[in-house]
């Protein structure tokens, strides 16, 4: 059975956790133990209904405020498929958390409230769903019960929420009318919209396709660490272990180690102790080689067929997450996958408007939640491929050395 990790984003009170609870409610992946424990604490229990938002507002600062303030991670299935579900927060200053849960998602649920249409906080999170490359969104039109279940607002929002997309370049877009609360769509057809002839949304996540969004062309392998038992019978193993975040390795490719460019063959494959002929992403494998060869913690091994470029100033878009503000000059380390390097901030080039998309060019300064276009330099020579190009070996995190806290995430241009 696959999975599928998914992300839902939105404004304040458009009704995310809302949303995850009744999808975990209807499709029948809650607990009997959780279900009594959520009904004790609903605040509608007056009317005898289940406040399904408490499933995933786990802090107790979020049930007094009635808001999510930190990602929620949920995982359920249904006989079709795997769930692991973020929920990210919903408030601008928590911008940073969306980009965390959004991360690894391959699919997002951008909610909108059918009675404000696409606000400031739509247009950030599409924005971050675009740079995160994440390839499929859905648009979920929430609390259609309260316009009455319109089509014309429903038509409206989709109209202006494709301007939007077109500009961010988002392809992938599936648009649908629910009702979170009264569950219209989510797991059944609504009666209230028969005017909307498309799948539901629990229908739509079970069935899209997302095994093709696997790079299987550029082979990466970040060397997490280097097995030497160093026993009587394995005195000479020498194991290079990593999770293969793209493409195909095989016993006898011609492979490079970078940055150092060292070249060697592919002795044998191991996959959970077993010796296999190939292995592929996201399998995790310890690869052995032909020759003995210096090989750390941090080192890329590619196919010497298609390398990554290895180079020590590249340019970023950058998502800021700290209240310290960002200033050229400053230095972090740099972490990208298991390479850990010293790193300077060279320059900023501009700062993206989330409400115009409008680049401001030479900002004076970069605060929480901003994201720009940066130059990065690092102390030794890194291996990096495009964004675009490679996920994995194209984004990476800055930390700031004292705190030892994230501050940057990067997308490397």
């Amino acid at each position: 059975m696959d999975l599928l990790r998914l992300i839902t984003a939105g404004s304040v009170d458009d009704g995310k956790s809302t949303l995850i609870g009744r999808l975990l409610y209807d499709s029948k992946s809650i607990m009997i133990d959780q279900l009594e424990a959520i009904g004790k604490q609903s605040r509608n229990k007056e009317n005898g209904e289940i406040d399904l938002a408490l499933l995933t507002d786990g802090l107790r600062a979020e049930r007094e405020q009635g808001i999510t303030i930190d990602v929620a991670y949920k995982y359920f299935s249904t006989p079709k498929r795997k769930f692991i579900l973020a929920d990210a927060p919903g408030h601008i200053q928590y911008t940073r958390n969306m980009v965390t849960g959004a991360s690894n998602a391959d699919l997002a649920i951008i909610l909108i409230d059918a009675r404000k249409g696409v606000i400031e906080q739509t247009k950030r999170h599409s924005i971050i769903a675009s740079l995160l490359g994440i390839k499929h969104v859905v648009v979920a039109i929430n609390k259609m019960d309260l316009v009455n279940f319109s089509e014309d607002v429903f038509s409206n929002i989709v109209v202006e929420y494709s301007r939007v997309a077109l500009e961010l370049k988002l392809k992938d877009i599936k648009y649908i009318p629910i009702s979170a609360l009264l569950g219209d769509n989510i797991v059944e057809k609504s009666d209230q919209m028969n005017w909307y002839e498309g799948e539901t949304l629990l229908h739509w996540l079970e069935t899209i396709q997302v095994n093709r969004d696997v790079n299987l062309k550029d082979a990466r392998l970040p060397v997490q660490y280097v097995i030497r038992p160093q026993t009587d019978d394995l005195h000479d193993y020498r194991g290079y272990a990593g999770k293969i975040t793209s493409g195909i390795y095989k016993v006898g490719d011609k492979v490079s180690v970078l940055p150092a460019g060292l070249e060697s063959t592919i002795k044998s494959i191991e996959v959970g102790g077993v010796g296999v002929k190939e292995a592929y992403a996201p399998q995790g494998a310890v690869i052995q080689l032909q020759d003995d060869i210096d090989i750390s913690r941090g080192d890329l091994i590619v196919k010497s067929e298609n390398l990554t470029e290895v180079t020590q100033e590249f340019e970023v878009l950058l998502t800021w997450m700290d209240a310290k503000p960002l200033k050229p000059g400053n230095k972090y380390l740099l972490q990208l996958n298991s390479k850990q390097v010293m790193s300077v901030v060279k320059e900023i080039e501009f700062k993206l408007d989330v409400n115009t998309l409008e680049k401001l060019q030479l900002p004076e300064s970069v605060g929480l939640n901003d994201v720009v276009k940066a130059k990065i330099k690092t102390a030794s020579p890194v291996a990096i491929d495009k964004y675009s190009v490679n996920k994995a070996t194209g984004s990476a995190i800055l930390i700031d050395e004292t705190s030892h806290s994230t501050v940057g995430a990067l997308l490397i241009q």
